[in-house]
């Protein structure tokens, strides 16, 4: 049932009917991007291959649970490095805000600017109310060959960057 406010927010494009998202999934070739990090370097899904990849969506710098999922993979950087993982950290901020942030926290990774929201799109990771949109907090970890090999919808920031770390792991250990 619709609320008394719902025709005002369906006419100010507020709802979203029948846009279904695309989801990426588990075995699928991840979408390539080409996305600006805080240093204006541009980084594409193509120039990890041969590496695993932690592909975090965030939905905004400087938050409480965006810093503290940021700050536990600071925290893990060189045990990922040894095991030969990259970390992309996605947002809709800009690159200034990702600057500030990286500087602030000194975060090791890099924070790449997903300005359009198109990359979270493609992923199935944005959130969108009328012109207002963020990233939702999605992870991907995508393979050497480019393949999505686990998709992480719900998010703890707290355990986040250990979980990603016994699934790597677990995928390492099965390997020949």
């Amino acid at each position: 049932m619709l609320s008394n406010s719902a025709p005002l927010m369906i006419a100010l494009g507020l709802f979203s009917f029948g846009q279904a998202m695309a989801e990426v999934r588990i075995g699928e070739m991840a979408p390539d991007f080409q996305l600006m990090d805080q240093n204006g370097k541009v980084h594409s899904l193509s120039s990890y291959q041969g590496r695993w990849l932690l592909l975090y969506f965030y939905p905004k710098d400087d938050t409480p649970g965006c810093t503290k999922e940021a700050c536990e993979l600071r925290d893990d950087h060189v045990q990922l490095e040894k095991m030969s993982i990259s970390v992309l950290g996605v947002s809709t901020d800009d690159i200034e805000s990702h600057q500030a942030f990286a500087e602030k926290y000194q975060l090791p990774f890099p924070l790449l600017s997903d300005a359009s929201g198109e990359v979270a799109k493609r992923f199935g990771s944005l959130f969108q109310i009328g012109p207002i949109k963020f990233a939702k907090r999605h992870s991907f970890i995508i393979d050497p060959q480019g393949r999505v090999a686990h998709v992480y919808r719900d998010v703890d920031p707290k355990t986040h960057s250990d979980e990603v770390i016994a699934q790597i792991e677990a995928f390492q250990l099965k390997a020949p």
